[in-house]
């Protein structure tokens, strides 16, 4: 598996500010900023599905007009942040909006992306079960933000359930969930790089907590040091940057696709 693909893009696509970046052109409007992202890369992670229940119709238009893009896609903050008193409700309507990427086969993954408020307590533990349940047969990854996840007993649980584990890049911080190259699903390794911005993270901006540009030598951690071993253990790899402000994490990305042979 050593020649495994990694697909390399951006958390999210449509940030205005990346056209006084540079990465868009002058007058883009937003109905135009994937087909755009979709020349530079060939996979992307929808962020709007967190703050909005992911429809069918609109991603069946997104297939349509971009015929060769890859999606992951974050699972509706009303069954992670904000936990829904309907969650399981919730999840059967995920399951249904995100159907047509499913029946593409263009759908990597769904994020289910935890807080660093939720952590591994007994009643935390049950509900990440049932949820998982209740997403099946969507292929799933999870991102744990809270270092007391970090377990073998988490992962072979993950591995069980070929749930993909989200190994991240994030500051050094004492409870955040550390920086792993651990494999739990043999179709797909998820990386997620949102910056090493100390001083922002906790500032509940998230201008500031993902302004952070990546030098060439932090990258090289991941290209030659772990993503080797990630890529050997798994059909195939995705490596996402979260670091979005200024367009940073376009180029960071063009930087590691150089990095990654």
């Amino acid at each position: 598996m050593d020649s495994s693909p990694v697909y390399i893009g951006a958390c999210g696509f449509s940030y205005p500010e990346w056209i006084e970046a540079g990465v868009y052109p002058a007058g883009t409007r937003s109905a135009e900023m994937l087909g755009l992202y979709s020349q530079i890369f060939p996979v992307v992670e929808l962020n709007y599905t967190w703050y909005q229940m992911i429809r069918a119709e609109t991603v069946e238009r997104m297939l349509a007009s971009h015929r060769d893009l890859l999606f992951c896609a974050k699972l509706t903050r009303t069954m992670t942040h904000e936990i829904a008193e309907d969650w399981r409700a919730q999840a059967a309507l995920y399951r249904q909006g995100a159907q047509p990427l499913l029946d593409s086969g263009r759908l990597l993954s769904v994020l289910v992306q935890l807080p660093p408020f939720f952590r591994r307590t007994p009643d935390n533990r049950t509900y990440l079960a049932h949820l998982l349940d209740c997403l099946h047969p969507l292929p799933l990854t999870v991102e744990f933000r809270h270092r007391s996840w970090a377990r073998d007993s988490v992962f072979q649980g993950l591995e069980a359930r070929r749930v993909t584990l989200a190994s991240v890049d994030a500051p050094p911080l004492p409870d955040l969930f550390p920086a792993l190259d651990v494999v739990t699903n043999p179709h797909l390794s998820y990386l997620r790089l949102h910056g090493r911005n100390l001083a922002g993270w906790r500032s509940g901006n998230k201008q500031q907590q993902f302004d952070y540009n990546y030098r060439e030598d932090e990258l090289a951690q991941w290209s030659r040091e772990r993503i080797p071993a990630m890529r050997a253990a798994c059909d195939a790899g995705v490596v996402l940057f979260n670091n979005h402000v200024a367009g940073q994490a376009v180029h960071n990305a063009q930087t590691m696709g150089r990095l990654i042979v």
